[in-house]
C-alpha cells in the first residue's frame, strides 16, 4: 500500500480544511490566552526566537496578523498532507483527531529542539492540555474530508 497519494481534489479540498480547521484553533487559543492557561503560543514562540529582525520591525497589529496567516498557512499544509494519506487511512473516524495530536506532538518533541525554539519556563499541565485540546480540535475540522459526498 502506497502511504501517500495525489489526488488534486482531495489535497485542495484537504488544504482549504486546515486553514478552516487552524482558524478554529486561532478561536481556541485567543481563549485559552486570554483565560490566562496559554502563556505563549507555539507561532509566538517562533516569531520571539526565531524571526524576531522580522517581526520586531512590525507595528503590533500587523505582527499579529502575520502570526495568524502564518499559523493558517501552516494549517493549509497540514491539511493538504492529511489529503495526500490514503482514504481507507484518512476515512477513519478517529484519524483527524490522533493526526491532529500529532502534529502537536511533532511540535513539541522534534521541531522544539531541531530549531533550538526554548521554553522559557516548563508548561503546566493545563496549558499542555489547552494546546492539546486546540491541536485536536484542528484534527476534528479536518476529519470532515472522511464524510465528503464523492462525486
Amino acid at each position: 500500500m502506497r502511504v501517500l497519494t495525489f489526488n488534486r481534489t482531495d489535497s485542495v479540498h484537504a488544504a482549504v480544511r486546515g486553514v478552516v480547521a487552524a482558524m478554529s484553533m486561532t478561536g481556541m487559543r485567543a481563549l485559552s490566552t486570554k483565560a490566562g492557561i496559554v502563556k505563549e503560543t507555539p507561532p509566538e514562540m517562533i516569531a520571539d526566537q526565531e524571526v524576531p529582525h522580522l517581526v520586531d520591525r512590525l507595528p503590533d497589529p500587523a505582527a499579529d496578523s502575520l502570526l495568524v496567516l502564518a499559523h493558517w498557512g501552516y494549517g493549509a499544509a497540514g491539511g493538504a498532507f492529511f489529503g495526500a494519506l490514503p482514504p481507507p487511512i484518512r476515512q477513519s473516524r478517529w484519524m483527524g483527531p490522533a493526526y491532529g495530536l500529532a502534529l502537536w506532538a511533532a511540535f513539541e518533541v522534534i521541531l522544539e529542539p531541531v530549531f533550538g525554539i526554548r521554553l522559557r519556563r516548563k508548561r503546566p499541565p493545563p496549558e499542555r492540555a489547552a494546546l492539546a485540546a486546540d491541536h485536536l480540535l484542528y484534527g476534528l475540522v479536518l476529519n470532515e474530508l472522511r464524510s465528503r459526498p464523492s462525486k
